[in-house]
């Protein structure tokens, strides 16, 4: 048993960002599998209202995560994603002061992946924009032939 547990540590993924609870606070999204690659790029300002982020991740079933605030230093209000990726999935929440873009691609796709989030401040702030644009790669299979 103890070899066993020593050689899964081996295979521990490190996420870009770290969904584990912070400050004691249990991260009720943490159960989400992080993706075996996962290299975001600061979201950029590319115009008024609007950011642009990049991010490479591997179509491994695992997620990649974006961490965003709103200028005062709290998550945003409200978010949604128009239009949504095409080939994988996107999810938006709060936590602990944070916002966090999620991109899970779908099983076995490479190649690029487009979408748009909607962060939406509060009171009567505008909105604001986020573009993403995923690099996929598809995870190495092996097997005999």
């Amino acid at each position: 048993m103890m070899t066993t547990g020593i050689l899964l540590a081996g295979c521990d993924n490190k996420p870009a960002v770290n969904l584990g609870g912070i400050g004691g606070t249990p991260n009720p999204y943490n159960y989400m599998k992080p993706s075996g690659q996962c290299q975001v790029s600061t979201p950029a300002a590319a115009g008024k209202n609007t950011r642009t982020a990049t991010m490479q991740v591997r179509s491994d079933d695992g997620y990649c995560a974006i961490e965003t605030r709103v200028s005062a230093g709290h998550p945003y209000a409200s978010f949604g994603v128009s239009p949504a990726p095409e080939h994988g999935k996107a999810f938006i929440y709060n936590y602990n002061d944070h916002t966090y873009v999620t991109y899970t691609a779908n099983t076995s796709y490479s190649g690029e992946d487009k979408f748009r989030v909607v962060l939406i401040p509060g009171g009567s702030q505008p909105r604001e924009y986020m573009d993403v644009t995923a690099t996929v790669t598809a995870s190495a299979v092996s097997g005999a032939q």
